[in-house]
């Protein structure tokens, strides 16, 4: 978990943080990062969960919570990590532990595509060309342990 915040102290703080869908609970290390804050943890765990329920239970999700001055907050939710989808196509529950020199799986040139075209609806890929995306993807499986076939 990182946060930045202001010089100000009326500025939000961001925390970012990865949480799994519809399973976010109160306990560390949640809780404390947002009762640290003055966030009542259970008020986001609720509405978390209530725009997560429709996703798959356990897909780790990025998201950026901001906390303001006066204790509210609001937060956004992100597609989960390149390298979740290129572990779930390949059908593996870990990348390589010596990448470059152990392959651990393999996906297809479909399952590279079908992942860039889902990373290129979030709002920071979105003025990328998809082929640019789908070397990004490439070089993330490499890095994984994860061959890409045709």
């Amino acid at each position: 978990m990182s946060s930045r915040s202001g010089a100000l102290s009326s500025a939000a703080t961001t925390i970012r943080i990865l949480i799994p869908a519809g399973k976010a609970t109160p306990t560390p290390p949640l809780g404390p990062a947002l009762g640290q804050r003055g966030v009542k943890a259970i008020d986001f765990c609720k509405q978390f969960n209530d725009r997560t329920k429709k996703i798959l239970p356990e897909v780790p999700i990025p998201t950026l919570i901001d906390v303001r001055s006066d204790r509210s907050f609001s937060f956004v939710i992100k597609n989960p990590p390149t390298t979740w989808f290129l572990k779930r196509a390949a059908g593996v529950e870990k990348g390589a532990s010596k990448p470059g020199s152990e392959i651990v799986g393999k996906v297809t040139l479909k399952h590279v595509y079908e992942i860039a075209k889902i990373k290129q609806q979030q709002a920071n890929m979105q003025h990328l060309s998809l082929r640019g995306i789908v070397k990004g993807v490439i070089a993330t499986a490499k890095s994984a342990g994860i061959e890409v076939v045709n």
